[in-house]
């Protein structure tokens, strides 16, 4: 219930509206409900609606953050994992299985056809193409 402390949604004026509103309609539902005036259904319906959008914006907010951090660990965990073929020797093609991280300024790689690229580097030779 931290994302929903109106200190936190104030970074999100619009949710902002709609907390307060939610609260001030439930106020309103209240003392129709108990003072036996206006429409307190109405109200009551109007309440609930808004307090399940704040609800639901939240919870989706706090998936799609989930879902970036659990990337974020797969990219990461990808970067450290991944094996590449370090060129020994450029006139043979001799390369040896190192980790991307073990990579250097200056190392030539070779990458073939369904290798992952082990970072960032420009392209000496070859052709490549991308499958949509």
């Amino acid at each position: 219930m931290i994302k929903l402390n109106p200190r936190t949604l104030m970074r999100n004026p619009v949710m902002f509206v709609v907390e307060v509103v939610a609260a001030v309609t439930t106020v309103l539902f209240a003392r129709d409900l108990l003072a036996g005036t206006g429409h307190p259904v109405f109200v009551g319906h109007i309440s609930a609606w808004l307090w399940f959008t704040a609800l639901f914006t939240n919870f989706a907010e706090a998936m799609t953050e989930g879902r970036g951090y659990a990337q974020e660990d797969t990219l990461r965990r990808t970067k450290t994992e991944t094996m590449t073929k370090r060129l020994c020797s450029v006139e043979q093609r001799d390369y040896e299985l190192v980790p991307g991280t073990g990579l250097r300024q200056g190392d030539l790689v070779i990458v073939e056809a369904s290798d992952i690229i082990p970072g960032d580097g420009d392209g000496i030779g070859g052709k490549a193409s991308a499958l949509a």
